[in-house]
């Protein structure tokens, strides 16, 4: 942040407007603050004055220019403090957005860093390692265990478990055989696989990812808060009015100096100063209350929008849920000979060894039930099948029932030879690992001694609270929220049915998310979306506002988004758009505070003989009311609040 020059000038304002304020008070010689005032000016207003001398060659008025002159003005009668206030507002603000700028161009830089830089070709030679760039359609690479897949390609040769959840959103890992494709980015588990690639660099799903985030992010860095738009015009019939004081009262005779000072009285007391602060001190504390309770809003505009948010749409994995497998259940087969703690406990003992995701979810199972641990020899892992080992002197394989069942190898995952089953014990296996697939569960069968068991059921945990959030949500935006997954359908239908979605578009890669997201605002809706991962990353951007899971999230969702959700709490949702919705409210009564002193004082300055004392008085007492109302949002009352909303 300090990076930016934006940022540096205006805590350099604001620290010399903090020191005048001091020495003016404690009554030290005028020359000394009117020069720290003087400083201020100087610190915070130069770039904005020589932005609006750039836009006026252009022909357009900017606001910036407009409060510099009226900053000029306020100190060409005395009023230097009210110069200085004004500088210090709009540099604040200027900072505020170029800081936001800048994390929207670092999100595309950190989506690139997803990509491995280099990939292992296959030569006629051997192999050699190559820029992953340089990679061209119909070459081989090789993807070791632990390493990023390094183009778009299908696999042609091995057998692993891939991450993909970057790209697809999938919690578990996806077991790749010859034939599969993969994705440039995602992480190849265990197994050498051999990869011939199918797309250029520049054609990856990655690399699409990298443009729907650049024309997003494009596309939202021309939102501007809803004040700003007002101030463009209202500057117009500013200028226009104060130059028209100064100069028709010449014209009648009047004496320079009166007219100068009713001209400037005018400018004064008619300055947006007030309107300003009825807009940024309830924002900014709305932002500051929400970030004590977890809630990272990133900008002004942001808290604004969130304001007006009226449907949510939610991404499944490491959002709605927790982003990890869990057991969910433990299926003994008839017929054979244990029962569910005892099938657990050797499944357990065969798993120790293996890093697999799933793996390890039964391992804690096991631990978490209290089963007795027990000694496993001969342990061996077989890519995309399974694991075997032998416990109590018993053949124990756990794995994919694809493999373990029907035409799976008698001697276990990887020996040879096929299974003969006893008859009726392969029916029921196959519709419990059926019933279950369905329901939206991951399968894993265990097979003893070469004859199937019994069937582990692991799915993916449902966060606390998420059901009551979303019924807040419901009630708060009058709209049923969506779920939008990259997931396959049972998976997605079997969360919403948990949380209470009706709207569920499942098995979506980053584009189809961000038509989705697309389709819900060609229909009106002003969408939030809540992700997590780099495959949400383009539809966060597209939003009218993303949110991002602080703990689960990417790198590259935590920049893109607009808002992060640091603790991970998905009732923090629906509370922070109540606390921007009621920070709207005390916005437009604040307005209405400001516009109303404005117009008394302007009406009594153009109309009568307003004294400049009593007009400064007016401005500032405007100011601080505005300035007070806004800082209520502050109070934890604020959060509690919109925390108990709908």
């Amino acid at each position: 942040m300090w990076s930016l020059p934006e940022v540096r000038w205006a805590a350099a304002a604001t620290g010399l407007f903090a020191l005048g304020g001091i020495s003016q008070l404690v009554g030290a010689p005028p020359w000394l603050w009117w020069g720290l005032y003087l400083a201020c000016y100087a610190a915070g207003g130069w770039e904005p004055g020589w932005a609006g001398l750039r836009a006026l060659r252009e022909k357009t008025l900017d606001v910036d220019l407009l409060m510099v002159v009226a900053a000029i003005g306020a100190a060409a009668i005395g009023q230097v403090f009210d110069g200085a206030l004004l500088i210090v507002i709009f540099a604040t603000s200027g900072a505020l957005e170029a800081v936001a700028t800048k994390r929207t161009e670092d999100s595309v830089r950190s989506l690139l860093d997803v990509a491995p830089e280099r990939a292992t070709r296959v030569t006629a030679d051997g192999e050699e390692t190559v820029e992953a760039a340089a990679l061209r359609v119909g070459e081989v690479i090789v993807v070791r265990p632990g390493e990023r897949i390094g183009a778009d390609g299908q696999v042609i040769a091995g057998a692993g478990e891939v991450d993909q959840a970057s790209i697809t959103g999938e919690s578990l890992p996806v077991d790749k055989q010859p034939g599969d494709e993969v994705f440039a980015g995602t992480l190849n588990g265990t197994g050498v696989l051999r990869v011939r690639v199918t797309r250029p660099a520049a054609d990856t799903v990655i690399a699409r990812i990298v443009a729907m985030v650049q024309q997003a992010g494009a596309t939202k860095a021309r939102t501007q808060l809803f004040i700003e738009k007002v101030e463009q015009r209202y500057s117009v019939v500013m200028v226009a009015a104060t130059c028209a004081l100064f100069v028709l009262p010449l014209l009648w005779g009047e004496t320079l100096q009166d007219s100068l000072l009713r001209a400037m009285t005018f400018m004064i007391v008619a300055s947006p100063c007030a309107v300003v602060l009825a807009t940024m001190p309830p924002l900014l504390a709305a932002i500051a209350t929400a970030g004590r309770h977890g809630v990272l809003v990133k900008s002004a505009v942001v808290m604004e929008q969130l304001g007006t948010v009226t449907q949510v749409a939610f991404d499944k994995t490491g959002t709605l849920t927790e982003g990890c497998p869990h057991l969910t259940g433990v299926h003994v087969l008839p017929g054979a000979d244990l029962d569910e703690r005892r099938l657990l406990a050797l499944a357990a003992a065969a798993e120790e060894g293996s890093e697999h995701p799933l793996g390890r979810a039964v391992v804690q199972a096991a631990r978490d039930a209290g089963s007795p641990a027990l000694g496993a020899e001969e342990f061996g892992s077989v890519p995309g099948r399974g694991v075997r080992a032998r416990v109590d002197g018993r053949l124990v394989e756990v794995g994919s029932p694809a493999h373990l069942l029907g035409g799976a190898e008698a001697g276990g995952a990887g020996a040879g030879g096929a299974a003969r089953l006893p008859d009726g014990t392969n029916g029921p296996a196959h519709r419990l690992v059926d019933e279950l697939q369905e329901g939206g569960h991951t399968a894993v069968l265990v097979r003893l001694d070469g004859a199937p068991a019994g069937v582990l059921a692991l799915a993916d945990r449902v966060r606390p609270g998420a059901a009551g959030a979303l019924t807040q949500l419901r009630d708060l935006t009058e709209a049923a929220p969506v779920l939008l997954t990259g997931d396959n359908a049972p998976a997605a239908g079997r969360l919403a049915a948990q949380v209470g979605i009706t709207d569920v578009r499942a098995g979506l890669l980053p584009a189809g998310k961000v038509d989705a997201v697309r389709e819900l605002q060609d229909r009106g809706a002003r969408v939030a979306l809540v992700g997590d991962g780099v495959n949400d990353a383009p539809a966060l951007a597209t939003a009218h506002v993303g949110i991002a899971m602080g703990r689960a999230g990417s790198d590259l969702a935590l920049d893109a988004a607009d808002a992060i959700i640091t603790r991970d709490e998905i009732a923090a949702v629906p509370a922070v758009i109540a606390l921007a919705r009621r920070a709207r409210r005390v916005v437009v009564a604040n307005l209405v505070i400001a516009g109303a002193f404005i117009a008394v004082l302007v009406a009594w300055d153009l109309f009568g003989d307003l004294p400049l004392p009593l007009g400064v008085a007016g401005h500032e007492g405007s100011t601080v009311i505005v300035g007070l109302n806004g800082l209520r949002l502050l109070r934890g009352a604020a959060w509690r609040g919109a925390a108990g909303t709908g």
